[in-house]
């Protein structure tokens, strides 16, 4: 019997956890992981390094946590495109921050690199577009704003 195929409906959410924001004072929070390992369509492994820029409101990010979902996506059969989708959404439901934005840097594949951007700023995803740290940042090069 051959093994199940888990796709992007079995990554789990409930396994990342928050802590109580220290201050309402504003600051921002930067995360790398720079070993995010996934399945690809083809069921190869593909990896990325991960940014997420992160400003809390009540709750912030509880690293463990985001470190065991990380290591639960190893084995999760997902394009790119699809991944950070769901990997922005499960961020906004469990931490509601005033904003994050993720950018995906992948390693190549076929001889080809991507790198995908996703921002809760962005109008697009319902952001009011009040940080402009972004907005001019429209060139090809692979640098990482955060």
């Amino acid at each position: 019997m051959a093994d199940k195929v888990l796709t992007y409906k079995d990554i789990d959410k409930s396994m990342l956890k928050s802590l109580p924001n220290p201050t309402n004072q504003a600051y921002e929070i930067k995360v790398k992981i720079p070993e995010f390992t996934f399945l690809g369509v083809k069921d190869q492994p593909d990896f990325a390094d991960v940014y997420i820029t992160f400003y809390p409101t009540d709750r912030i990010i509880e690293l463990k946590s985001l470190k065991m979902y990380v290591q639960a996506l190893r084995n999760i059969t997902v394009s790119y495109e699809r991944l950070i989708n769901v990997f922005y959404d499960h961020l906004m439901e469990v931490y509601n921050p005033d904003r994050i934005r993720i950018v995906m840097v992948c390693n190549p594949r076929g001889g080809i690199s991507s790198r995908l951007t996703i921002d809760s700023d962005w109008k697009v995803r319902g952001g009011q577009e009040k940080y402009s740290d972004w907005k001019n940042h429209m060139d090809d090069t692979w640098s990482v704003t955060l």
